[in-house]
C-alpha cells in the first residue's frame, strides 16, 4: 500500500515530507501529543459510506480539531437518505488502509475526495501516510492536486467554544 501513495504523490508532482511513526502511537491525538505537532494542523481522512443500493463512498478530510458533518452536509452531498462513518473494514475495503494510516492518496478504491476549506488554509498539514507507522506533512497545494478533489465549505463543524 505504501508504495501506491508514493506512487501517486510523485505523478501528480505533490510536495511532501514523509514523517515515520511508531503504529502504537498513529492515531492523531497521540501523534500529536508525541511528536510535537499541533492538532490545528492536522487532518483526518474518514470514509463515509451513504446508504444506497449500492452503497455510495467518499473521503472527507477534516482538521482534527472539528468534527465532520456527516449527517447534513455529507448525506446532502452525497444524496442519500443516511451516511455514516464507515466501518474500519469498509474503510479497509475501499481504500486498502488501516485507520490511523488513512490518506487521500494511493487508495486501492478511486474514491472521491472531499476537503473541509480551513484544511486549505493551513501552511502544511499532517495526513495519514497509508499505514499507520508513517505519516505525510503536506502542503494544501499537494492535496489540491488530488484527482477527485473537492473544497467544501463547512465539510466540518468546528468545535463548541469554552466559556
Amino acid at each position: 500500500m505504501q508504495d501506491l501513495v508514493l506512487e501517486q504523490l510523485e505523478s501528480i508532482g505533490g510536495g511532501y515530507e514523509l514523517i515515520p511513526c511508531d503504529p502504537e502511537l498513529a492515531d492523531t491525538a497521540a501523534f500529536c501529543e508525541t511528536y510535537g505537532y499541533s492538532v490545528e494542523a492536522s487532518a483526518n481522512a474518514i470514509v463515509v459510506v451513504g446508504k444506497a443500493d449500492p452503497p455510495v463512498f467518499v473521503m472527507c478530510l477534516v482538521l482534527a480539531h472539528t468534527r465532520l458533518d456527516v449527517n447534513k452536509v455529507v448525506r446532502k452531498k452525497l444524496g442519500t437518505k443516511k451516511a455514516s462513518f464507515a466501518s474500519a473494514d469498509q474503510t479497509i475495503d475501499a481504500t486498502g488502509m488501516q485507520i490511523g494510516g488513512v490518506t487521500p492518496f494511493g487508495t486501492t478504491t478511486p474514491l472521491r475526495l472531499w476537503i473541509d476549506s480551513r484544511v486549505m488554509e493551513c501552511d502544511k498539514v499532517i495526513v495519514g501516510g497509508g499505514s499507520r507507522d508513517r505519516k505525510l506533512l503536506v502542503p494544501p497545494a499537494t492535496l489540491a492536486l488530488h484527482p477527485e478533489v473537492e473544497v467544501v465549505e463547512d465539510l466540518a463543524k468546528l468545535p463548541p467554544t469554552e466559556g
